[in-house]
């Protein structure tokens, strides 16, 4: 049954592809013969033509980070597989999918401008500042709660810590050899990538324990890996995205590629099925009510507002060709959905009372990879780090890109400029999840928690927010070209009405806690932009600038 659920959703994901694909092209008239502005806008650094296969890995990298692993578990274990699966199918088709491709179509049709330009441009000037705000305020949880995930994986699993500082050291060899001689991308392809599973063997060979750390750390060693990764995410959003971010993202998606198949020929010729009930609860004591709870909390796996940033903040800025924004734009996030249902099953084929079921989801995750890999006669225990380790290697994509789109936002907002503006820009960006790093966080018991734990409703929220905000750009666009609107304007409703429904329920049941407050302000921001695009919408001549 887990296998035959699975090969369907293969097939509905491929045909959504083919046909909806096609018909998104059609909408947004692709053109090859049109110039896309890592050509007309090319400037060496952030706008540069890409191969289609680097920049599919770049932008699937950045986009992928654990949203489609840790959401889909969370929500299956509270809820059940039936709901989250039917979400991340029918979420990444119509909503998810829309969403990053017509974000992506925005940015090149408007010389690779971020989402918060195209507001402004057809928008009002409040619009703008708000949405570059609650931007900003976005790529700052993602930072805090990635940082926190990474240096948590960090420290119980050294293997995978040795296995990604290899991997980092590997890319910006790749990227120097690839732009600083006659390789091609093949030969050097050919040599690099099976080094990348070396490096996933040296990890184990040579694990970062923490031993080896300096004694300052030996107490708190999560602390020690957040300002590493701090560090490292300063670096590498400053330099050029030759250097680093194409090279990791790029042989990062081999590793996301192997799962993918090992998880296929696992699932497949297992035997494993479904234990896990279909359906638990309509209310968790913890989580929420299924609605609007599992719309906000699979996030990634099915929609998330972080990829129109990441579409029209940095891949718009490197498309080659309109013809590839289908499988960029489009193709990424269907490939994403098949992840969150690889994550899915992790949780689907344990029985409810299960101890991992109670597990953090990286580890849940690790575990089921572990025993699919173990059917090509993978070791269990290789297999599981393998797991942990792709998760994670996505992870580090994520922190980097994301605070390189926190650093364009704030220097828009500032109208910062010169090569001053990007350090000063990406400290300022980095300062908040550092400071996190030196705080305490408790839930609604009282509890200490984990920092990404604490901050992950929230962060849900505001992600799940950000993308009913990029669609109402689109929808605004397109609608002031006269063109239909309707596939843009039902998910845009519906991602809305789901996320302040789930800021309500935020703060209702965090009051005056930091959670709740942030959870106030976000509700605040984002009704005063809907309230703004009703304004604009219905009201036209009193609000547009004409054009």
């Amino acid at each position: 049954m887990l296998a035959l659920i699975f090969v369907a959703s293969i097939v509905v994901f491929a045909l959504a592809y083919r046909f909806y694909g096609r018909f998104l092209d059609r909408h947004f008239e692709i053109d090859d013969r049109r110039k896309t502005p890592s050509h007309t806008e090319y400037d060496g650094i952030d706008k540069v033509p890409t191969k289609t296969a680097v920049l599919l890995g770049h932008h699937f990298s950045s986009i992928a980070g654990a949203g489609p692993v840790v959401g889909p578990i969370i929500a299956a274990a509270a809820f059940g597989w039936v709901p989250a699966l039917l979400w991340i199918i029918i979420g990444s088709i119509f909503i998810g999918g829309v969403h990053d491709f017509s974000s992506l179509m925005a940015s090149i049709r408007h010389k690779a401008k971020s989402i918060a330009e195209i507001a402004r441009e057809y928008m009002t000037p409040l619009s703008y500042k708000l949405f570059l705000i609650f931007i900003w305020l976005a790529m700052v949880y993602i930072l805090i709660v990635f940082v926190d995930l990474t240096s948590s994986t960090f420290v119980t699993h050294g293997e995978v810590a040795g296995s990604s500082t290899f991997f980092i050291f590997l890319a910006i060899l790749f990227g120097l050899v690839l732009n600083k001689s006659n390789i091609s991308l093949l030969r050097a392809s050919m040599l690099f990538v099976p080094l990348v599973f070396v490096g996933v063997w040296l990890g184990h060979l040579y694990p970062l324990e923490t031993s080896l750390l300096p004694a300052l750390f030996q107490s708190n060693p999560g602390r020690f890996w957040n300002i590493v990764l701090i560090v490292y995410a300063f670096i590498a959003a400053i330099s050029p995205v030759w250097i680093l971010l194409q090279p990791r993202d790029y042989l990062s998606s081999f590793l996301l590629y192997a799962s993918l198949l090992g998880a296929f020929v696992g699932i497949i010729f297992g035997g494993y099925d479904f234990q896990y009930p279909a359906f638990t609860t309509w209310s968790d004591i913890d989580k929420g009510t299924l609605f609007p709870i599992l719309f906000i909390t699979i996030a990634c796996g099915a929609c998330s507002g972080f990829h129109s940033i990441v579409a029209s903040g940095t891949t718009s800025k490197q498309l080659n060709c309109e013809t590839d924004a289908r499988k960029i734009g489009y193709g990424a996030m269907l490939i994403e959905g098949l992840v969150a249902v690889i994550a899915l099953f992790t949780v689907a084929m344990l029985v409810k009372d299960d101890t991992l079921v109670h597990q953090a989801p990286l580890v849940v995750f690790g575990t089921g990879m572990g025993n699919f890999l173990s059917i090509i006669g993978i070791p269990f225990e290789a297999g599981v780090s393998f797991g942990i380790l792709a998760v994670s290697t996505f992870l580090l994509t994520t922190l980097d890109t994301s605070t390189r789109l926190a650093r364009y936002i704030l220097e828009e907002l500032l109208h910062a400029s010169g090569p001053s503006s990007r350090y000063v820009s990406t400290l300022a960006t980095l300062a908040i999840p550092l400071a996190f790093t030196f705080v305490v966080l408790h839930d609604t018991q009282g509890n200490a928690v984990p920092a990404w734990k604490a901050v992950w409703p929230v962060f849900g929220s505001t992600n799940q927010l950000l993308a009913g905000l990029a669609l109402l750009v689109v929808y605004v666009w397109q609608k002031r070209k006269g063109k239909r609107t309707l596939f843009i304007a039902i998910p845009m409703v519906f991602m809305l009405s789901m996320t302040l429904w789930a800021l309500g329920q935020l703060i209702y049941q965090s009051g005056f806690s930091s959670i709740g407050i942030i959870s106030m302000i976000l509700l605040v921001l984002a009704s005063i932009l809907v309230v703004e695009a009703i304004r604009i919408v219905f009201f036209p001549k009193a609000t547009l600038p004409v054009s």
